[in-house]
């Protein structure tokens, strides 16, 4: 056996053992399982609105945008149509959302965005804004809102800039 076949199968047997290793080790590091964040109590008033902010102040409706158009947080754009013509493919399953400022209020928008299922029990809109109940959760996910208050807050004060 040659030099080079003797290095090729070494490396066919230790390299996925060193990958095995290395996924243990990483495994260690991380925790088990991740502690719930602590929710802010919210008010929901004749079963359609959350009149109230989360945080106690309004968002920034800058950062609001840059969150609901973010394919990774708020996604917005997966299902429904923004005056935002820098991002293409934009969803069509939900409503469109330019001029929702004046169909909405401010408190019924925060609840569709927190949990639309107090609305609409039939939508397919996820809550943003929950922690519990939900299915089919990643386990690094588990117990941690697909948004923060101050995220919420944000996309809030956002939607509200758009009136017809």
């Amino acid at each position: 056996m040659g030099q080079w076949e003797e290095i090729l199968r070494i490396k066919r047997y230790v390299w996925p053992l060193l990958g095995a290793a290395i996924l243990a080790i990483a495994s260690m590091a991380a925790p088990a399982n991740v502690a719930a964040e602590e929710l802010v109590k919210f008010k929901i008033v004749n079963g359609s609105s959350i009149p109230d902010s989360l945080t106690g102040k309004a968002g920034d409706p800058v950062k609001g945008r840059e969150t609901a158009i973010h394919r990774k947080k708020g996604n917005c754009l997966a299902c429904h149509t923004l005056p935002v013509s820098e991002q293409p493919y934009h969803g069509e399953v939900g409503p469109e959302l330019n001029g929702v400022a004046s169909r909405l209020s401010e408190g019924e928008i925060r609840l569709r965005i927190v949990n639309p299922k107090y609305s609409n029990p039939d939508t397919i809109m996820p809550a943003f804004y929950k922690t519990e109940g939900l299915h089919m959760v990643q386990k690094k996910w588990q117990g941690k809102p697909m948004l923060t208050a101050g995220e919420v807050e944000d996309i809030v004060a956002y939607l509200m800039t758009l009136k017809e």
